[in-house]
């Protein structure tokens, strides 16, 4: 099991790299994370309907492997409705006061934790069914961390001026991720048999949707122009049909 949590560990924490930004930028390049989250979008989107929900009928059957699909949808919008989270309008920092930016950042912070748990099991049981296909959700995962981490570490750094306080709540929100993966393995995995892990590959393929179209496609289209996000997702997709091929 070291790979699978070792993946969920590498894009849990790419939040890090978001957060790093504090160190070297200014002022990110918004038609750059555009593209890399349309991009980001065409991987998740494509391995979903191509490999995830595909591996599912075949091990359950269309009816319940779709089933399951939404089953996974409806998890995460649940925790969408309960638990809002943004790292577009409320985490943005200017104009704002600075114990305004704080708190903007430590319930940024608190909501990116808590959509991260999800993430983090599904990049683990897709590592255990197959290891190749968790490090395409891992990377797709951890290129949408990226944004997140800037969103927590810039308002708390522009709001206290302390970088390694801006760094570790970028930190503190990555880290959910892991800990999702680890409380997955420590409490389901005994129960795991071939056609459990069917359905969770189904669920997994609902909520990898349910992320692109709820988060990473309506942020790159704020950030980037149509065109280059367009050509992000088709290069996304391209990109992760060539690599099943080869692999």
């Amino acid at each position: 099991m070291l790979y699978p949590l070792l993946l969920t560990v590498i894009a849990g924490l790419s939040t890090l790299l978001g957060g790093l930004a504090i160190f070297f930028v200014r002022k990110t390049k918004d038609g750059y994370l555009g593209t890399a989250m349309g991009f980001s979008a065409g991987v998740m989107i494509f391995i979903s309907f191509v490999e995830l929900l595909k591996e599912s009928i075949e091990g359950v059957g269309y009816v319940s492997a779709v089933l399951a699909f939404f089953v996974g949808m409806l998890v995460v919008y649940l925790i969408d409705v309960f638990v809002p989270h943004s790292y577009k309008g409320e985490c943005a920092y200017e104009d704002e006061k600075k114990k305004r930016l704080k708190h903007t950042g430590i319930v940024c912070a608190i909501g990116i934790a808590i959509h991260n748990f999800p993430e983090g099991i599904a990049v683990f049981f897709s590592s255990v069914s197959d290891i190749s296909l968790g490090i395409t959700i891992a990377l797709a995962i951890a290129l949408h961390n990226i944004p997140e981490g800037i969103a927590v570490a810039m308002p708390i750094f522009y709001a206290t001026g302390s970088r390694a306080k801006a760094f570790w709540y970028s930190f503190l929100a990555g880290i959910a991720e892991p800990i999702g993966a680890l409380l997955a393995f420590v409490f389901l995995f005994k129960f795991i048999t071939p056609t459990i892990l069917d359905y969770i590959l189904g669920a997994v393929a609902g909520i990898m949707i349910f992320i692109s179209f709820d988060e990473l496609l309506p942020y790159a289209y704020e950030k980037g122009s149509s065109n280059r996000i367009i050509l992000g997702i088709f290069a996304g997709m391209a990109v992760m049909a060539l690599s099943l091929y080869l692999i």
